[in-house]
């Protein structure tokens, strides 16, 4: 197994397909990295005595380990039990928030260690539990794990009895086989082959147990902590938008003591609340977002125009076409020298200033219109971004034609030529996000793109326009005095139907695309 220390290459993961990293065998390698097990908490003293019962008897080093329990406020106050990691403590949340997103950014902002797993304080994990998640971090930097767990009612138990199952590598006799519920999201990736061909494997990324990198969390600023109900999925939701690789290790095995929430008697209302937060933080989710007049927190597509040195009609003319799209989940960013506009100062008529302060004062109270200096390195959490010239904004129906078949095609980055000359782009930021982090100097992140979810070369004709209904051929007149059998099996005209989403996987580019410079910063 290689380690990875800043000199080697990262390994070109194809969407969520890890097969190129290989994982050392448990027990069989020489741990290194620190790490930190953040466990949010709020009462529920005898369960979290049990899971810090088989902390203690962890394979993964002590000393590279320090256990953080999070107290969301108990009464009474959350104590450490005799039996625990040696280098275990208790920190209460400040102020302002509750709830694990809450709690979770307490503990991480007290975290000492370059790996960070998040587990529940309700849970049983086996001895190998934590080196099996850990030594996936070892090879590369921008990984998620993914622990296995099943669920139980909580037996009687006490910490000595967890501990000494757990040491002797069989917590599951703790419980018995036909007490044990396997969870939806075993299953689930099972399915989908280790998540290996799963196209959204965020959507798994549920918790309760989750490790990752300590720069990679940073990168995606923690949790929500406004996110009560579904935090966890929101969290790895932008971890994909950041390029993040999810891998599921079932040896990390575990029992969650205690049925899942939604089963119990306000299971609706936690699901509905749950989908209340991912419906305006998690646009994939186009299941949540079936009223049309709303406005969302993320919207779906970003616009970038670069507006330096257009004319105030021209700018007001493509914000315009966009927001008069078929697409209305979208935001617009203007991408120019808004600077000079501020400290009250004088703009002379035409002059570009002015124009500037025209479109500002026709778009300042629209939250769908952004103004910035230039656009962020990526549109992150936004899924994707249009890129064009402010003279070319897109066709009523490009936007929406295109990312359907970006998402139906899986391809990272699709590149359209224009009618009058020149190219829009359209890039899927968690390609892009993932090309930022293993571009190597002097190397064109298209080129990287294509390697890791593929690129399209296109005409923007070809998307826009939506194709038009075929026309319902005329039925024959039904013999009198009985039905015509034709009649009843006619089908119904495919647009009229509600459409479904392409399950098949597109096949992979026939040749590198054409090299486009500059397409991506890098700082």
């Amino acid at each position: 197994m290689a380690h990875l220390t800043g000199v080697e290459p990262r390994p070109r993961i194809r969407h969520n397909d890890y097969s190129p990293l290989t994982p050392p065998p448990i027990g069989g390698w020489t741990p290194t990295l620190s790490a930190s097990v953040v466990i949010p908490a709020h009462g529920g003293q005898h369960r979290l005595d049990l899971t810090l019962a088989a902390l203690a008897a962890q394979t993964y080093p002590a000393h590279l380990t320090e256990v953080i329990v999070v107290d969301d406020r108990s009464d009474p106050p959350l104590r450490l039990p005799d039996l625990r990691p040696d280098n275990t403590r208790v920190v209460v949340v400040p102020p302002g928030g509750w709830g694990a997103g809450h709690a979770m950014n307490a503990g991480i902002a007290a975290a000492e260690g370059e790996i960070v797993q998040r587990l529940d304080a309700d849970m049983v994990i086996s001895r190998e539990h934590l080196e099996a998640l850990f030594r996936w971090h070892h090879l590369t930097d921008y990984l998620v794990t993914i622990g296995g767990k099943k669920f139980a009612e909580e037996p009687a138990l006490t910490p000595a009895q967890v501990h000494e199952a757990v040491r002797h590598g069989s917590p599951e006799d703790l419980f018995g086989p036909s007490a044990l519920v396997s969870s939806s999201t075993e299953e689930t990736i099972r399915r989908l082959d280790g998540l290996r061909a799963s196209k959204n494997p965020y959507q798994v990324c549920t918790g309760p147990t989750v490790s990752l990198r300590r720069a990679l969390l940073d990168e995606v600023r923690g949790f929500d902590p406004e996110v009560v109900r579904g935090q966890d999925t929101e969290f790895a939701y932008r971890l994909a938008q950041a390029g993040a690789v999810f891998v599921p290790d079932m040896e990390a095995r575990a029992v969650h003591l205690g049925l899942p929430a939604q089963r119990g008697e306000h299971g609706k209302s936690i699901v509905r609340l749950v989908e209340a937060h991912l419906a305006h933080r998690v646009p994939l989710r186009r299941d949540l977002r079936k009223e049309p007049g709303r406005r969302w927190l993320v919207p779906y597509v970003e616009v970038v125009f670069d507006v330096t040195g257009a004319d105030e009609r021209r700018i007001v003319a493509a914000v315009d076409a966009v927001l008069r799209g078929t697409l209305t989940d979208v935001a617009v960013t203007l991408a120019g020298p808004w600077s000079p506009l501020e400290g009250g100062r004088r703009w002379a008529p035409g002059t570009e200033a002015f124009d500037l302060a025209l479109v500002r004062a026709a778009f300042g109270h629209d939250a769908r219109v952004r103004f910035a200096e230039q656009a962020a390195p990526t549109a992150a959490p936004v899924p994707f971004r249009y890129t064009a010239p402010v003279d070319a904004p897109p066709a009523p129906a490009l936007l929406e034609r295109a990312v359907k078949a970006m998402l139906e095609e899986r391809i990272g980055l699709l590149i359209l030529d224009l009618p009058g000359g020149g190219t829009a782009t359209l890039e899927r930021t968690e390609a892009v996000a993932r090309a930022r982090r293993l571009t190597a100097p002097g190397e064109d992140p298209a080129d990287v793109i294509a390697q890791t979810h593929g690129v399209r070369h296109a005409a923007a004709s070809e998307f826009e326009e939506l194709p038009k209904a075929p026309a319902r051929p005329a039925a024959p007149a039904a013999p009198q005095g009985g039905r015509n059998p034709d009649v009843a099996q006619t089908p119904e005209p495919a647009t009229a139907r509600t459409p479904k989403p392409a399950a098949a996987q597109a096949p992979e580019p026939e040749a590198a695309p054409p090299r486009r410079r500059g397409l991506f910063r890098r700082s």
